[in-house]
């Protein structure tokens, strides 16, 4: 049988019984990085073979998996922390196992996003956990465009050197937000810090992070919101104020606005 196997994200102690009674009873563990594995098992005095499964691998360690698995062996799937497959190395191991139809399980456990979600007192009853955006800036902007409209709150990972970008692209697409950076999530620096997007993040930069954003708060209005400036000018109000409501209507920032009005 091959059980994915949810392990602590930051103090050791957050692991289940059920996931150290699979991983005492495994004939083999796969995992993301065996040194980060093998600092979690020697905790609790175990001691298993470990392969590697990694994203650049996940196809040949399936069918490892799978040949281990047919033999009669126990494959226990880890991840260096939290939920296997969730911004984790699995996704394609599962595909490989179903194709083959080879039953596989899931024992629940740690899940960073969702205990950051908790944390950001944000919306929880819709949320979209949109993991890491692209590298490519032009890919990243087209992600967050997508996500304008969405009625839920936005959850995504973030690496510490990409904060103050990440933070100013929202704003610029997104338009004023409330925001809630969750970081180092059950370790002794744990803190959830709100802001706005507009004022930046003003916390620490540092560790594992998770930027949570609330949702579009109403639909956005049909139409072009360059026309609607123009349309509240003609009615009386100067260009400020036109562009601040229409800001507000349409739920970007009046930066991004302005530099649409300019012949205006």
């Amino acid at each position: 049988m091959i059980t994915f196997v949810a392990t602590p994200i930051g103090n050791l102690k957050d692991i289940t019984l059920r996931a150290l009674e699979e991983l005492r009873a495994a004939d083999v563990v796969f995992c993301e990085d065996t040194r980060h594995t093998v600092h979690l098992l020697s905790a609790y005095e175990i001691r298993k073979p470990l392969l590697s499964c990694h994203k650049f691998n996940e196809r040949e360690a399936a069918e490892k998996m799978i040949a281990l698995s047919r033999e009669g062996k126990r494959v226990a799937v880890v991840s260096d922390a939290g939920m296997p497959v969730i911004s984790d190395p699995g996704a394609s191991v599962c595909r490989v196992l179903r194709e083959e139809g080879e039953p596989y399980t899931v024992l629940p456990g740690p899940c960073a996003f969702v205990c950051a979600l908790v944390l950001s007192a944000l919306p929880s009853d819709k949320f979209f956990f949109a993991g890491f955006l692209p590298d490519k800036a032009s890919r990243r902007r087209e992600e967050l465009s997508e996500l304008k409209l969405l009625r839920a709150t936005l959850v995504f990972h973030c690496a510490p050197q990409d904060i103050a970008d990440y933070v100013a692209l929202m704003y610029e697409v997104l338009g004023e937000r409330n925001a809630c950076m969750v970081r180092e999530i059950s370790k002794i620096h744990e803190e959830a810090v709100p802001f706005r997007l507009s004022e930046g993040y003003p916390g620490e930069a540092r560790g594992e992070c998770i930027l949570l954003v609330e949702g579009a708060r109403k639909e956005i209005p049909q139409g072009d919101p360059k026309e609607r400036v123009k349309a509240l000018m003609e009615e009386g109000l100067d260009k400020r104020e036109a562009l601040k409501q229409t800001a507000k209507e349409w739920g970007m920032s009046k930066s991004e606005l302005y530099k649409q009005t300019l012949d205006l």
